[in-house]
């Protein structure tokens, strides 16, 4: 292949790195979605039994374009992991009281 080529081809293509510690994830059973005019804030909240304080354990920030674009990602893995692996069940009504606090404003 021709060095042209070549650069062409890598031209559009993103190099994403991923370290160690990101790499390891953070455990989160409740996310607190907020939006504003330009742009979502997700709050990721791990809630454990019998403790009535909870802290963020991370935030991502979007624009409403890229939330779009996240709840569509989701909703076809989610049709992918449920075929392969059957229906994921749902709770009828949240196992954790979603009023345990204040709103977030963006």
């Amino acid at each position: 292949m021709s060095d042209d080529n070549k650069k062409n081809q890598d031209k559009g293509k993103i190099n994403i790195e991923l370290d160690e510690a990101v790499a390891e994830g953070t455990y989160s059973n409740l996310a607190i979605i907020n939006h504003s005019v330009s742009e979502f804030v997700v709050d990721f909240v791990n809630i454990m039994p019998g403790r009535p304080k909870s802290k963020v354990k991370s935030r991502i920030i979007l624009t409403p374009q890229h939330a779009k674009r996240l709840l569509k990602a989701l909703g076809d893995n989610i049709h992918r992991f449920e075929k392969a692996h059957g229906e994921i069940k749902d709770y009828d009504k949240a196992p954790v009281p979603l009023n345990f606090g204040p709103t977030g404003q963006a």
